[in-house]
């Protein structure tokens, strides 16, 4: 998939906010600090899209973006540290997994998970809540040039095995580096065959 343009279309802070869901939409969420909008900044080619900040939990709405004219990239709050009120955090919470288990036109939920750290609980505790409710979910391991091959090797069998303790078959896996933009082909490939399917099936 070649991006042409992406644009920005709006925050929304709940469900009912969100733009009409008649395009195909893949949201992007994970762990506060994981990387998700260098991630997307690289997926798309634009450096500013979706904006990086130091501060964990900067993310506080649901943001579309519109790609090539043809979908929506969602850019969901992350989950985990941010330093905010326990009721205000709460808050994101229950309005993006509202987002996700009634938004009908999400294609597939990309998790990220920090490739340097073995298995942390509350990546554990969300993707077993999309696996009971049977959302679309793909894991995105970034950071992937920060360690080593054998430490990356290492962490990702770690997640596997708690996995398959769960689940029937683990979901498709991209392996990425936002700087080097390692992966970048593999999730377009993915998104635009999704999207194909998505087509074909409405």
């Amino acid at each position: 998939m070649i991006i042409r343009s992406a644009e920005f279309v709006k925050s929304s802070t709940s469900l009912k906010q969100c733009p009409e869901g008649t395009l195909p939409e893949f949201a992007f969420i994970g762990r506060s600090n994981v990387g998700k909008s260098s991630l997307i900044n690289m997926l798309t080619d634009r450096s500013k899209l979706a904006k990086i900040s130091g501060t964990p939990g900067k993310t506080r709405t649901i943001n579309h973006f519109i790609i090539n004219g043809e979908w929506f990239l969602v850019d969901l709050p992350g989950y985990g540290y941010a330093r905010v009120p326990v009721k205000l955090r709460d808050k994101w919470i229950s309005e993006f997994e509202n987002y996700i288990l009634k938004r009908d036109n999400l294609v597939c939920l990309f998790i990220l998970l920090d490739s340097r750290l073995a298995p942390q609980a509350s990546d554990m505790r969300f993707i077993d809540m999309l696996g009971v409710n049977q959302i679309p979910v793909a894991r995105v391991f970034t950071k992937m040039d920060k360690i080593s091959m054998e430490i990356l090797n290492k962490n990702i069998k770690a997640h596997d095995k708690i996995m398959n303790e769960k689940w029937e078959s683990l979901p498709v896996t991209f392996i990425t580096s936002s700087t080097k933009k390692d992966g970048r082909e593999e999730i377009l490939d993915f998104i635009e065959n999704s999207i194909n399917i998505f087509k074909n099936g409405s």
